[in-house]
């Protein structure tokens, strides 16, 4: 029989010792059952108790337990697992394993045979993406259920109460969001709280737009804006024209986008940086079906040093180091003897712009730098981390 006093007890010291946890802990539904090895919990925010487990585990250790129980939660473990590779999130003991690792490195209280990144050579402080690929398959997997690595446990379904009391995706995101907002409050009032709850505060609060996913989209809608401007043609005359002897009609002609690449060569911009970049540019581009000779990248400081029509980021060639003024690389783009479609700026962002939109074409600035000041308008701004 389940020692609800105990468990309980143990909750209660774990809202204590970090308040701003306490909705979540509180708003988890406990299910008895002798089916799961320690504790667990599923999606829907019920967490499953071994009763023995708690008859043999100090109260503080269970407190411990309880916060990172509701860490896999809060943290989303199970959405984030969804978004994993299927032949990397059908092992779902390493997943977990690595989930563990992103927990337990902020919790002190637990049983020493906790799963932490030391006991794999990692080092601490890293989201469990980042640990997994490092972690070596181990018969004496943990089993924190599908609250954690997703994958949907048969002990999960023991029980009436399981069947009842759920969480709703709408309500664990408010969840999340009242916890991080109560974490502000607690920093502020008392101090310091484990960095890792930190970081999650913050990107709960203040999320971070994925630049990559951001330049996509730029690009897709700006070649889809390129693609549809159809002109006629004479090169390869109308079908229609079968049906009227001696009149050629023209065809209609939908251009494929042509891409111009500045990118800013000053001596503030660093090769390395700049090179990683163009590499997730070129990635880009190749995901919207833009590549071989519809890319020319152009390296500018003051100046335009460099014109090329690249396949590879091998065939770039960056120079320049002086002052830095992309009007030049821009005006330069539109004057060549093949005007792009879309042209894409990337710089820190300590330059002077164009007065006004060139006709025809749509720009896009990739600015790695934070905290400059965005350009005009007009020029679609994506902010490079």
């Amino acid at each position: 029989m389940l020692d609800r006093t105990r468990l309980l007890a143990a909750r209660l010291k774990a809202a204590g010792a970090q308040p701003y946890l306490a909705t979540a802990l509180y708003s988890l539904t406990v299910v008895p059952t002798t089916e799961v090895p320690t504790m667990g919990v599923d999606r829907h925010w019920r967490c499953y108790v071994n009763p023995a487990f708690v008859d043999h585990t100090p109260v503080h250790e269970l407190a411990a337990v309880w916060v990172h129980e509701v860490a896999h939660l809060l943290r989303d473990h199970h959405g984030r697992a969804d978004l994993l590779p299927a032949a990397v999130r059908h092992d779902h003991h390493r997943v977990n394993i690595a989930q563990d690792c992103e927990i337990n490195d902020d919790l002190s209280a637990l049983p020493q045979n906790a799963l932490r990144p030391a006991l794999f050579g990692l080092p601490d402080g890293q989201m469990f993406e980042q640990y997994l690929p490092e972690i070596p398959p181990t018969p004496h997997a943990p089993e924190c259920g599908s609250g954690a690595h997703g994958r949907p446990m048969p002990w999960e379904s023991a029980g009436a109460t399981a069947d009842a009391a759920r969480v709703s995706p709408v309500e664990a995101a408010a969840i999340r969001r009242q916890t991080a907002q109560e974490l502000r409050a607690h920093v502020k009032a008392r101090g310091r709280v484990p960095g890792g709850w930190q970081r999650w505060a913050d990107e709960i609060l203040e999320p971070t737009v994925d630049w990559r996913r951001a330049l996509t989209g730029a690009v897709r809608e700006a070649a889809s804006w390129a693609s549809g401007a159809v002109d006629y043609t004479y090169q390869r005359p109308s079908r229609r024209g079968a049906a009227v002897p001696r009149v050629v009609f023209p065809s209609l002609r939908r251009p494929m986008p042509r891409v111009a690449v500045v990118v800013d060569t000053s001596g503030s911009m660093g090769p390395d940086e700049l090179r990683a970049v163009l590499g997730e540019v070129a990635g880009v581009l190749r995901a919207v079906g833009i590549g071989r000779n519809r890319v020319t990248v152009l390296s500018c400081d003051a100046d335009v040093h460099t014109v090329r029509k690249v396949s590879t980021v091998g065939d770039v060639v960056l120079d320049g180091g002086g002052g830095t003024d992309m009007r030049v690389g821009i005006d330069h783009a539109l004057r060549g003897p093949e005007r792009p479609h879309i042209i894409i700026v990337l710089t820190d962002g300590y330059t002077p712009w164009p007065d006004a939109r060139p006709g025809g074409v749509r720009v896009i600035a990739g600015l790695v730098s934070a905290d400059v000041q965005s350009p005009p308008p007009w020029i679609e701004t994506i902010r490079i981390r």
